[in-house]
């Protein structure tokens, strides 16, 4: 009998462990149990729902400071929702692709950053031709002229 009320005990104790922790509801202590969240950035999440309630995650990662979309994936899976919510469940996907929206914004950021380098590499080049020195360069940026490089 004894074994049978322990073993009820701690299921319930993993089932509420596991239980989703909704952060408009929620209380300090339930939002201070999500890995992730201590009690600074609970003060912060109560302060900024005193404002106004959290319309979804991305309202959420937009005004809690300190919040990203890899926090929010994290605590979506330690049991966080937003309205009912799960992170990946709440966001809005690219019908090509299948990422989520934030992912794609976030690839067009790398893939325009690589094309940036890439294109200040180019007129680097373009500008410094690897047989010239740093001082020859000096030179012909004062001369206003191509200047020829100086034979070794």
């Amino acid at each position: 009998m004894f074994k049978k009320l322990l073993a009820f005990v701690a299921t319930m104790y993993v089932a509420m462990a596991f239980a989703a922790v909704d952060v408009n509801t929620a209380t300090s202590a339930e939002l201070d149990s999500i890995k992730g969240i201590g009690p600074v950035k609970s003060a912060l999440i109560m302060s900024e729902r005193k404002k106004a309630p959290f319309k979804d995650w991305n309202d959420f990662v937009t005004r809690v400071k300190g919040v990203g979309t890899d926090s929010a994936v994290k605590f979506s899976a330690e049991g966080m929702t937003v309205n009912g919510t799960s992170y990946r469940a709440s966001g809005r996907t690219d019908a090509k692709t299948g990422k989520p929206v934030t992912e794609k914004a976030k690839d067009a950021a790398v893939a325009t950053k690589d094309a940036v380098k890439e294109t200040a590499k180019d007129v680097k080049t373009a500008v410094t031709p690897k047989s010239e020195t740093k001082t020859e360069v000096k030179a012909e940026v004062k001369a206003g002229a191509k200047t020829e490089p100086a034979k070794k």
